[in-house]
């Protein structure tokens, strides 16, 4: 039977042009989920819809098996019309009602319904998640965004659990005679598939309640609107589940957004579950988020991480409008969604959130270096994509689609005002509540409101590719500023032509002021086409540091001149904003990159200029890319000198922080991770974990005794029976991840054996686990991980085509020989692995999309970084 496990565009479109859905009505039947000898469980599904014409259609379903189809009345042959993933319905009236009864699986990918046993207590927790199309792993249904239905959901279970889904309780029924009960819930508003989910398990459930009314200003005044809060985590973390803060903020971002949207938010009760084994940071199910419950935390962490999850709830909530009460059309138009939400969620943290302008640096320095990455890719894209299928969809849930749609709004909202970008938005919301969206819907209300034709602003800024590049060419005369212009160099890596870009951005003039760099002047202009002139520049005293796109509303790759550059390398912790600091520290990030600027340099300005910075997102970025340049930019003869001096900085950096700070957790992670590289910090690490040597304040919890424990593993200076011990010590999922990847790190030609084939060639991991050993097996040297180069090409096929996206992509991304070393006398482009994955590509031309896709990426990435080395060598 051949898989049709992916739809096709043109399927969606021709369905839609003949399929109205009306409603749907789901039973689940989840009693016997605690049993892991049981693959599945019972789903029925009744679709009442509506079609034109006679002719045929399908439903979506990936399962164990299908017992029954009733169309309209009549019972059809199982065998005749299930094919693969779908169930043909051959002959429609006007209206329809199909029954689908069947037995769907548990899932250990984080796909569908996923089952988690708690190593800590042996309780078993169940969860969803679809997007973009794994509703069709839990019941029966037309998988695509535009077909919006009312959903009613039944779901029996062990009575002891509890249970959610996207709408309140309506009633719970005891069923004496099996020990279980079974929850119905109210129907929902029309949603699309992918955001109907359910829970169920014993899950500690927290409750509050918010409360407003609205203002005169608002077209609901006097209104008051009553939203029920709950929270959920499992049992064994409820000690650590800080519901009072997740409500604080939640609270305040429900305040915030039913103001700024105008439109009371619609899907009645507000729930958010943190749930075990999850694949992404959240997903926005209407009236039921669910989050990794990585964001409860167990050990000591930052403040910065308290900002993320802050950051994260806002996204999600802002969904409830971008995505979930209007949804795109298709995923061409996923852009819709999370491009908004990522803006709106660091727009609201920055407003409505004690955190403040901290969003904006935190946006900065990390979520767009990840837009800039990926934009700088073979696979680069259009923020609006061309998404021709489902699997295409899969993979555009990117820096791209994310970070840099959010960038380019944030440029809009810069050329049009904060005022008419809302009230576009306003209007949006109450044109196609409920309904489906695409690209010109969005862009109509924007234009109007703005008074300006945003047509050409969303050509050049949402369908082209690549990013732009700004420099400053620079005269001076006498100490003073002569003429300053800006370059833009754009080429679109897709067509190969120009793509020039309005730019509203401002230049940061910085001069020092006892002994720190100070901005003196700023200029606001609109930098267009190749050139443009600064006049307002001319006269000015020679700036000591000169800034392009400094307050960072736009987004284009900023280089300096080269007294700017000195001036950047010595004393960007000198300038008093944060937002400024981490704009100067991308700049020489993104040249560390490109290899105009050595790794070392880079190395050396985080020792010199790191030290002390009070901004923590930006110092864990910078401690993040210096173990990046130490590891894949240096060249390897450099590397040992380079790992010692860097050691030699943060472990003075650790020993000057302020005792319990923020700043003393990163460096001594930082040391952790600087330690799999050298044998040189084994004896600082067995003294942290042994309590000898601990700097004054430092809390060597769990999170961090593993990371020192890994560290060990792959120096060969720790045991199995070691990591053993550590584990039984505290049983939680968090450590048995953990552990798994020190296990899989050890040293040992054998072991790395066992760990591969656990990996490519049996299917027991769950996807956490899988996750864990990939890190750990990775973490060696060429003597160890070089053998399996070749085994890798030879598999990737077969375990793309064999397993499930999330596993699959997890397993290509993770085990691509990635850390290599430039050969003496080579081009990068010669390099084994290189040309290796060049004959791949040439020979596989007919593999899946998604596979080459990662191929691709990995390929730029390892020559990237050999180029960065070639260029120091």
């Amino acid at each position: 039977m051949v898989s049709n496990f992916n739809l096709l565009r043109s399927e969606a479109a021709a369905r839609k042009a003949r399929v109205s859905v009306h409603h749907y009505d789901v039973d689940l039947d989840l009693c016997q989920a605690a049993d892991l000898s049981i693959p599945g469980f019972s789903s029925r599904t009744i679709i009442k819809f509506s079609a034109t014409g006679t002719a045929g259609t399908f439903l979506d379903f990936i399962g164990l098996s299908v017992e029954s189809v009733e169309l309209n009345g009549e019972q059809l042959n199982v065998a005749d019309v299930v094919d693969a993933q779908r169930i043909n319905l051959p002959t429609l009236a006007a209206d329809n009602e199909v029954t689908v009864c069947a037995t769907a699986a548990y899932s250990s990918s984080g796909e569908g319904l996923h089952r988690f046993v708690d190593p800590a207590d042996g309780q078993t927790y169940t969860y969803t998640q679809y997007e973009p199309a794994d509703a069709r792993r839990v019941f029966a249904n037309f998988e695509q965004p535009d077909l919006k239905a009312p959903f009613t959901f039944h779901v029996t279970a062990n009575s002891d659990w509890e249970v959610a889904s996207n709408q309140s309780i309506t009633n719970r029924a005891e069923l004496p005679e099996t020990g279980a009960s079974r929850w119905d819930f109210a129907t929902t508003a029309p949603i699309s598939t992918y955001i109907t989910t359910i829970l169920a398990g014993p899950y500690f459930k927290a409750q509050d309640h918010f409360s407003m009314v609205f203002g005169d200003e608002s077209s609901h005044p006097g209104e008051t609107l009553e939203i029920p809060l709950a929270a959920y985590c499992r049992a064994s973390l409820a000690p650590h589940f800080d519901t009072a803060e997740i409500f604080k903020v939640t609270k305040a971002g429900l305040k915030y957004f039913n103001e700024l949207f105008d439109f009371p938010y619609p899907f009645g009760k507000y729930d958010q579950a943190f749930v075990p084994e999850y694949n992404l940071g959240a997903m926005e199910n209407p009236g039921l988020v669910t989050f990794t419950e990585a964001y409860i935390y167990t050990s000591r962490t930052t403040d910065t991480a308290y900002q993320r999850r802050a950051t994260t709830i806002m996204h999600e909530m802002a969904h409830m409008w971008f995505g979930d009460l209007v949804t795109m059309s298709w995923w061409d138009d996923l852009w819709l969604k999370e491009s908004f939400a990522d803006f709106m969620g660091n727009l609201a943290v920055a407003e409505a959130t004690p955190w403040g302008p901290k969003a904006w640096t935190m946006f900065a320095s990390q979520r767009k270096a990840w837009a800039y990455t990926q934009d700088q890719l073979p696979t680069t894209h259009p923020i609006t994509a061309d998404i021709p299928d489902l699997e295409a969809a899969k993979a555009n849930f990117d820096g791209i689609t994310y970070a840099k749609g959010a960038s380019a709004l944030k440029q809009l909202v810069a050329y049009v005002g904060q005022d008419a970008f809302v009230a576009g938005s306003r209007e949006y919301f109450k044109t196609h509540q409920y309904s489906n969206t695409k690209l010109n819907d969005l862009l109509a209300p924007l234009s109007a409101a703005s008074g300006r034709d945003l047509s050409e602003w969303a050509k050049l800024w949402l369908q082209t590719s690549g990013m732009s590049t700004l420099a400053p060419s620079i005269k001076t005369a006498d100490g003073k500023i002569a003429s300053l212009s800006i370059r833009q160099d754009a080429i679109d890596p897709i067509t190969g032509l120009e793509a020039l870009r309005p730019h509203r951005l401002t230049v940061g003039i910085f001069m020092y002021d006892a002994g720190s760099l100070v901005r003196t002047h700023s200029i606001t202009l609109d930098v267009a086409g190749e050139v443009t002139e600064v006049p307002r520049a001319a006269g000015l005293p020679t700036p000591d540091l000169l800034l392009i796109n400094d307050e960072d509303h736009s987004y284009a790759k900023v280089r300096f001149d080269a007294g700017s550059l000195a001036t950047a390398l010595t004393a960007v912790k000198t300038i008093a904003d944060p937002l400024s600091r981490s704009l100067v520290w991308s700049a020489l990030w993104n040249a560390t990159r490109d290899a105009l600027l050595p790794a070392e340099q880079y190395l050396a300005a985080v020792v010199d200029q790191a030290g002390g910075d009070s901004d923590i997102s930006l110092l864990q970025t910078l401690a993040d890319n210096a173990l990046e340049a130490l590891n894949s930019y240096c060249p390897a003869a450099n590397r040992p000198a380079a790992r010692e001096r860097l050691i030699a900085g943060v472990t003075t950096h650790l020993a000057n922080a302020v005792p319990s700070s923020d700043e003393q957790l990163v460096w001594a992670r930082t040391l952790a991770r600087l330690g799999r590289g050298t044998d040189s910090l084994i004896k600082f690490s067995r003294a942290l974990l042994s309590g000898r040597a601990v700097p004054t304040g430092l809390s060597v919890d769990g999170s961090l005794r593993w990371l020192l424990w890994q560290q060990l593993a792959a120096r060969g200076a720790a045991t199995k029976q070691e990591l053993d011990a550590e584990l039984a010590a505290n049983t939680t999922a968090e450590y048995r991840a953990s552990h798994c990847t020190a296990i899989a790190a050890l040293p040992d030609v054998q072991l790395k054996s066992l760990r591969w084939m656990e990996i490519v060639e049996e299917e027991t991991l769950s996807n956490q686990l899988l996750g864990a050993t990939i890190a750990g097996f990775t973490m060696a040297g060429p003597d160890l991980l070089d053998p399996y180069t070749e085994p890798y090409f030879q598999a990737i096929e077969r375990v793309w085509n064999g397993r499930s996206l999330e596993i699959a992509g997890r397993i290509v991304r993770g085990l691509f020989p990635a850390h290599q070393d430039l050969l003496p006398g080579t081009e990068p482009e010669r390099h084994p692995v290189v040309v290796r994955t060049d004959a791949w590509l040439g020979s596989t031309t007919t593999a899946a999309h998604g596979l080459r896709r990662i191929v691709l990426e990995q390929r730029d990435q390892l020559v990237r970084a050999l180029r960065a080395q070639a260029q120091q060598a």
